[in-house]
């Protein structure tokens, strides 16, 4: 099945499929009317005719106009990224901005992980929000005991050296035993909310960069942090410090169920 997911990645941006939840789904598509070409293209003349191809998921619901249109720029700048993700992301944004207490302010910065990439395929996607372009598209390590080259498994507990799934809030970074780094705080109960009893941060590594996927076949891999390559990680850090928004994206269909921010809106492909 993982094989199938990663063989369908290579092809999909089925933003169609993005309609089955509804009809509001559509402007995903489609631009909104008040939009500019310039802008906020139309998507589906971006992709290749293979893109009709259903992506991993079936969207239940439609997420709110504001993370529709933040999905639909975004989208345009990053065609690598999955649809679907990237539209979790959004919508999860949108969520966390409404709940007292979960965010300061509007996040100016987002990042956004797909872990159903391999880790030799640059799987991290770093967005301006506020002019709604790509800032980076890089490598990142997951943790070594969620898998190998694939991630597979993931975990909230101590000394799992796991990875967690779904989003979290920037905070101050500080210097550590791995560097220049970036405190987190997971947002999902159940799911990423010990990351700070876990010692969860951004950094950089050494075994983050493209010579080491040539020599083994894969990225070192880290205790459960998303780590990045070196060159990159102090301007990725002082975008994403004091507020920025982090999403991890993998589709667990236990996270899909539960997940505080984006629960329900989405099921795995029978």
């Amino acid at each position: 099945a993982m094989t199938d997911l990663i063989s369908r990645r290579k092809t999909l941006r089925a933003l169609a499929q993005l309609a089955v939840g509804g009809g509001a789904l559509t402007s995903l598509i489609r631009p909104a009317a008040a939009a500019s070409p310039a802008t906020s293209p139309d998507l589906m003349s971006l992709l290749p005719e293979s893109a009709v191809t259903p992506g991993p998921l079936v969207m239940r619901t439609g997420a709110t106009p504001a993370a529709q249109q933040l999905a639909t720029s975004l989208s345009a700048t990053a065609r690598r990224l999955d649809p679907q993700a990237l539209l979790l992301a959004t919508q999860a944004l949108d969520a966390a901005r409404l709940r007292p207490g979960m965010l300061d302010a509007m996040p100016g910065v987002m990042a956004v992980i797909d872990y159903s990439l391999p880790s030799t395929e640059k799987r991290l996607w770093v967005f301006d929000l506020k002019l709604r372009r790509l800032l980076y598209e890089e490598w990142v390590a997951h943790g070594r005991n969620s898998g190998d080259n694939m991630t597979v498994r993931f975990s909230n507990e101590v000394d799992s050296h796991m990875s967690s799934l779904g989003a979290y809030v920037a905070g101050a970074p500080y210097t550590g035993k791995n560097g220049y780094s970036l405190r987190l705080r997971g947002l999902e109960p159940g799911f990423n909310d010990r990351a700070f009893e876990r010692a969860i941060v951004m950094h950089g590594a050494p075994y983050v960069n493209p010579d080491i996927i040539r020599t083994q076949g894969r990225l070192g891999r880290s205790w459960g942090c998303p780590a990045m390559r070196a060159d990159v990680t102090r301007p990725v850090i002082d975008l994403l410090a004091q507020g920025g928004f982090l999403f991890n994206y993998f589709p667990d269909q236990d996270w899909l169920a539960q997940s505080r921010l984006i629960g329900g809106m989405a099921q795995l492909r029978a």
